[in-house]
């Protein structure tokens, strides 16, 4: 009766060793709960595929001949929103892991999981859980703990040009725009450009969470004053 009140989930497996995509198209064709839509061996075939078919499910190589799994992933789940992502993959690492989960893939399993285990996760996924071990869960928590407690990176300072530096600065000391530009010999309208372009680079929303972070990533004050000079 389970059968019947749920319709069989459509996969499109996306890998560049065609025995290992032979043996899943084998796996899910004793499965009455998932069917096989195509394969494909490269990210250009399977982005192809994938706007093809538009399947439920797609089982995701992270290395391939044109590029990597990530690459396929943004521009899929662009086009198809409510695809369900799955990489399965032999790269553990932590990087590779984290840039998926980002992307919005739903899950995350290394190769040498059990068929039984890739079959329970994948049902699991119409529960809206993620297809993943415990073991690569905690690293995603972990890592989610160590970034919330972390101080800013300094690769966002590195985003910025020296003269947005320089307004960033005046912002700590909160000055106006007018103020600004009258330091810097610029026009307002400049000034008002390159917040906004601080602001987007920085990832904030307004001058006051920029003021915050450059005090947390150690820039001087005074900057924008000393320029001027």
């Amino acid at each position: 009766m389970n059968d019947q009140k749920t319709a069989p989930q459509s996969i499109l497996v996306i890998d560049d060793h065609v025995l290992f995509r032979d043996g899943l198209i084998s796996l899910f064709q004793a499965t009455p709960d998932f069917y096989v839509v195509d394969q494909a061996g490269t990210v250009s075939e399977g982005i192809e595929k994938a706007f093809q078919h538009r399947p439920d499910i797609i089982l995701m190589d992270f290395s391939l001949p044109d590029g990597t799994g990530l690459d396929a992933t943004k521009v899929i789940l662009d086009e198809i929103p409510e695809c369900k992502i799955v990489f399965l993959t032999v790269f553990e690492t932590d990087e590779n892991l984290l840039k998926a989960i980002r992307l919005g893939a739903k899950g995350y399993m290394l190769k040498n999981i059990s068929s039984s285990s890739l079959l329970a996760s994948l049902r699991a996924l119409a529960k809206g859980e993620i297809a993943m071990s415990r073991k690569m869960m905690s690293r995603v928590v972990e890592y989610s703990r160590n970034m919330s407690s972390a101080p800013p990176s300094q690769d966002l300072l590195a985003k910025l040009s020296p003269r947005e530096r320089d307004i960033l600065s005046a912002l700590q000391d909160g000055a106006s725009n007018t103020e600004i530009a009258r330091q810097l010999f610029l026009s307002e309208n400049t000034v008002k450009h390159h917040i906004h372009s601080i602001l987007e680079k920085l990832g904030v929303e307004n001058r006051r969470q920029a003021s915050v972070l450059a005090k947390q990533m150690g820039l001087k004050k005074g900057s924008a004053a000393s320029a001027s000079k």
